[in-house]
């Protein structure tokens, strides 16, 4: 007789709308960039990202299920495609569904038909990986809440990772006082170094309220290749 799993025990969001506001700390190549940052969800549905310097946009973004737009008016262009863009920039492959857990720190169960690895640590902590597209899912769950600590996305034939780590719990009113990570440390490892960015939101209302997601492409900006 195969041995019996233990049961996974996340907490994950349930609000229709989210608005977030706070700021971000970019590092790519020995650059630092400070930007304010808004965040605005519709679950399963939109993500709107604007980032600003000094004031001014500098780029927004907006994600569907099926597609991804993006508008840097810094270099006046924009993009309209799928997910490969993403996937690229990431250096993991990527769709709306992982987006969506990754900016509001839930959990995504394995694929169906595949089974998970699951262990709990002694504070109670469950570590849950699995194989996806070609990379290896792994979160660790809060052992108190249920929320997700850590995400790790690993591809180990090129050497590439994503690592995303939730701090900074807070209770969201009228949630039901559910915590939810108001900061956030994202790093991908790829073979030329190092890319991260640190969230940090000083603002987050979540609940049935509804949202506006504008993205529009100014005259004589040109298409990203």
């Amino acid at each position: 007789m195969e041995p019996t799993l233990p049961t996974v025990k996340p907490t994950n969001t349930a609000f229709l709308y989210l608005n977030a506001k706070g700021k971000a700390l970019i590092e790519q190549k020995g650059d630092k960039q400070n930007a304010n940052l808004a965040l605005r969800v519709r679950r399963d549905s939109i993500i709107w990202i604007s980032a600003s310097l000094v004031g001014v946009e500098g780029v927004r973004a907006v994600l569907t299920r099926d597609s991804v737009r993006v508008l840097n008016r810094l270099e006046r262009e924009y993009f309209t495609g799928g997910y490969d863009y993403l996937s690229k920039l990431l250096n993991v492959p990527v769709t709306f569904d992982d987006m969506q857990a990754l900016l509001l720190g839930d959990y995504l169960a394995a694929p169906s038909g595949t089974t998970p690895t699951v262990s709990t640590d002694d504070a109670g902590r469950q570590r849950v990986s699995y194989p996806q597209a070609g990379v290896v899912v792994e979160r660790l769950l809060q052992g108190n809440t249920g929320r997700v600590q850590q995400l790790k996305v690993t591809d180990a034939g090129s050497k590439r990772n994503l690592t995303v780590d939730y701090t900074d719990f807070k209770p969201l009113e009228d949630q039901g006082n559910l915590p939810f990570a108001h900061a956030l440390l994202v790093q991908a490892q790829q073979p030329t170094g190092v890319a991260a960015a640190a969230i940090n939101y000083n603002k987050v209302n979540a609940g049935r309220e509804r949202l506006s997601f504008p993205f529009a492409v100014p005259k004589g900006y040109k298409r990203m290749k």
